[in-house]
């Protein structure tokens, strides 16, 4: 019986450490939702699909962010448990969400391109991406740094989850800078068919995560 309770308590330092990557994650939802509204508005205004897809990406990792936000408060109090129902439905939620935002900007770049719709600017797709690299580098440092203390591979997957969203932000970043700086056609629904790759990519992972017993499957290979 002592050694089940050594098993399953965590202790004070420890406790501290899951305290600040849970406040890591609850940054992570507050940072999607503000980039998501943000993105959203300026893209639909600007007519620029990526940035508006990006921001829409950004509202789906909420809800990730949020069955993260309940992966770490479990293992926090218990290491050793296993997902529960509420980050499964979280997971399998999230996986469609990203595999119909997918499906929607792929129809949307084609109808792009064939009625030669260009943005208005991308300007502000530059800059939103450009902090948005800024500040996943940060949490993508500090989820991994106490993933390491801790020896947890659950938060280690998480960090490396992160490091997607520092892809889609340089393909929104390198879409909007060539369209803005040389104005050329179709970049941005080029852009955009980067987006639906990488959404396609977390889709499947999140259910793959979502049958696994474990908390660690698809992100940590990246």
């Amino acid at each position: 019986m002592e050694i089940s309770n050594a098993q399953t308590s965590v202790i004070p330092k420890d406790k501290k450490l899951y305290d600040f990557v849970l406040y890591l994650s609850l940054f992570t939802i507050v940072y999607n939702i503000a980039e998501g509204l943000i993105s959203t508005m300026i893209g639909y205004s600007d007519e620029s699909l990526t940035l508006f897809g990006f921001g829409v990406d950004s509202f789906i990792e909420t809800i990730s962010g949020i069955g993260i936000a309940a992966m770490i408060f479990r293992i926090a109090n218990n290491p050793l448990s296993k997902k529960g129902p509420f980050e499964i439905t979280a997971l399998k939620i999230t996986g469609w969400s990203f595999y119909i935002l997918s499906g929607g900007l792929l129809i949307s770049a084609i109808f792009s391109v064939m009625q030669n719709r260009q943005p208005e600017s991308t300007f502000w797709g530059v800059i939103i991406s450009l902090i948005s690299i800024i500040a996943m580098l940060i949490l993508v440092y500090y989820k991994k740094k106490v993933g390491k203390q801790l020896d947890s591979k659950a938060i280690i997957a998480d960090a490396n989850c992160n490091v997607v969203c520092i892809y889609m932000s340089i393909t929104l970043l390198a879409s909007s800078f060539l369209f803005e700086t040389f104005h050329i056609p179709y970049i941005d629904a080029a852009g955009a068919i980067g987006i639906v790759y990488f959404s396609i990519k977390e889709g499947r992972e999140c259910f793959e995560k979502a049958e696994s017993l474990s908390d660690t499957c698809g992100c940590e290979h990246d």
